[in-house]
């Protein structure tokens, strides 16, 4: 069997792993895999193949990590639109109680609102930035 084939079947065999865990760096370690296999296609000996292998794996799995570290950090899931479609979303508060809640209707029933840390209790139109719970957190819109 000839070198290439032995690193394209690792190459696969990784890709397998990884498709069937999910962690990025077992792509990072099949492209290093594949890598190898262009250097045993190149005619390079088993030493120069395996060296290749390792410097296109480690410095993918290197940039795959500062790439992931310069990214914007996620919100948690409670103030994330991608996970609660209402946030962004207004509500009508026409009165605010003495403890800084109020009750509103939305989406068809009553909701507890409670403002954003800082903000002052007026009346009017409220954008929804959070959900703890069964209380909306909103700041003025």
């Amino acid at each position: 069997m000839q070198a290439s084939t032995i690193w394209w079947t690792l190459a696969g065999l990784i890709l397998a792993t990884e498709l069937a865990t999910g962690t990025i760096y077992l792509l990072m370690i099949s492209v290093g895999m594949a890598a190898g296999a262009i250097a045993a296609h190149l005619g390079l000996d088993w030493p120069a193949q395996a060296a290749c292998a390792a410097i296109v794996g480690m410095v993918s799995i290197l940039l795959g990590r500062r790439i992931r570290r310069h990214r914007a950090p996620r919100l948690p899931a409670q103030a994330s639109p991608d996970v609660n479609l209402d946030i962004g979303e207004t509500v009508h508060v026409e009165q605010w109680g003495s403890d800084g809640t109020a009750r509103v209707p939305y989406r068809g029933s009553q909701w507890n609102v409670a403002l954003r840390p800082g903000s002052l209790p007026t009346s009017g139109l409220h954008r929804i930035i959070e959900i703890q719970g069964n209380r909306l957190i909103v700041d003025k819109a």
